[in-house]
Formats: structure tokens, sequence, C-alpha cells
């Protein structure tokens, strides 16, 4: 066992857990709906879910209708 690389791999993984930790803090502070551009950290999120609700796939789309079709 190499102590120094679990060391390093459980600092890496303290990390991560870290920002995930601080981007739950925000989402929670967050209590009523804003109005108007969402905030630069919230901005990849916003856009996947508007993807999700919308049901684009990155133009599959149209394979999936034309398999459907055949």
């Amino acid at each position: 066992m190499d102590i120094q690389k679990m060391i390093a791999e459980l600092t890496e993984e303290r990390a991560c857990l870290d920002a995930a930790l601080i981007g739950l803090e925000k989402l929670a502070q967050k209590r009523t709906p804003r109005r108007g551009r969402p905030p630069k950290w919230l901005r990849p999120m916003a856009i996947a879910e508007s993807t999700k609700l919308n049901g684009s796939t990155n133009g599959n789309r149209h394979v999936a209708s034309a398999a459907a079709g055949s």
C-alpha cells in the first residue's frame, strides 16, 4: 500500500465533496424564485434543465422519429 497515493486520492475526494457541499448550501439559501437571468454559478444547471424539459437531445429527435416511422 502506498500511503502517499492514498492521501492524495482522499484529498482529491475531499475537494470534490467540498465543492458539492458549497453548491448545495447555495441552493438551500435560495428560498423564493428569482426573476431575470440566473446567476453564473447556476447557469449550466439551468441550461440542462431546460433541455430536459424541452426534450431536446442534441438533434437525435430526427433519428428517433425516422426509426419509429420504419
